[in-house]
C-alpha cells in the first residue's frame, strides 16, 4: 500500500476535516514526490493519531520524530508555530507527516504520548526549545536547558548571541564534576 491509500482512508474516516495532502518539499520539476503532509487541528490530533496507528490501511506504528518550525516573519505564514509529527509505517513501508499549527501567547497541543510512547522525549525537546506545551504529557520539563531558564532558544525572536546566559552557567572542572 502507498501513502496515498492511508490518506484516502483518513479522508474517508474524517470527511469533514478536509485532509488534503501537500508535498513536504516541492521538487524542481514541480512534482510532489512521495513525502506528503496533512494539516491537523489540535483538537483532532489524538483521534487522527489513533486512527493512523490502528487502521490496517495506515498502520503508522512508529512516531519517528516530533519537531517544530517557527514561522515568525515567514512569507504568507498564517500561524506562528508548526509542530510536525513524522509517522512511519514499517509494515506498509510508507511515511506521512502531520502538521499542527499553534500561536502565541499560549501555544499548546495534546500530547501524543498515549498513542506513541516514543513522543515523551521529543515533545520535551520541542517544549524546551520552542515553548510549545503538550497537554497531558507525563513529564513535561526541560530536557536541554536548565529548569530555571526562562526562554526558548530556537524561537526566531531569541537573539542569535543569547541573552548572556552563558555567563550564568556553572563552570565544571574535573575536581567539581
Amino acid at each position: 500500500m502507498a501513502v496515498s491509500d492511508a490518506i484516502a482512508a483518513l479522508q474517508t474516516r474524517f470527511p469533514d476535516h478536509g485532509y488534503q495532502p501537500q508535498p513536504l518539499l516541492a521538487r524542481m520539476d514541480g512534482s510532489a514526490g512521495d513525502q506528503l503532509w496533512v494539516r491537523v487541528q489540535p483538537a483532532h490530533l489524538l483521534a487522527v493519531g489513533r486512527f493512523l496507528r490502528d487502521d490496517p490501511r495506515c498502520a503508522f506504528e512508529q512516531l519517528s520524530d516530533v519537531t517544530c518550525v517557527d514561522y515568525l516573519n515567514f512569507p504568507d505564514a498564517e500561524d506562528r508555530f508548526g509542530v510536525i509529527y513524522n509517522l512511519l509505517s514499517i509494515s506498509l513501508n510508507h511515511r506521512l507527516f502531520l502538521k499542527v499549527f499553534v500561536n502565541d501567547p499560549d501555544p499548546r497541543v495534546p500530547s501524543v504520548w498515549p498513542i506513541w510512547h516514543g513522543a515523551e522525549w521529543t515533545e520535551r525537546e520541542v517544549f524546551d526549545m520552542f515553548g510549545i506545551r503538550f497537554d497531558d504529557h507525563p513529564d513535561l520539563r526541560r530536557i536541554l536547558m536548565p529548569e530555571d531558564f526562562q526562554d526558548h532558544p530556537l524561537r526566531k525572536d531569541y537573539p542569535l548571541h543569547g541573552k548572556g546566559e552563558r555567563e550564568a552557567f556553572p563552570r565544571l572542572t574535573r575536581d567539581s564534576a
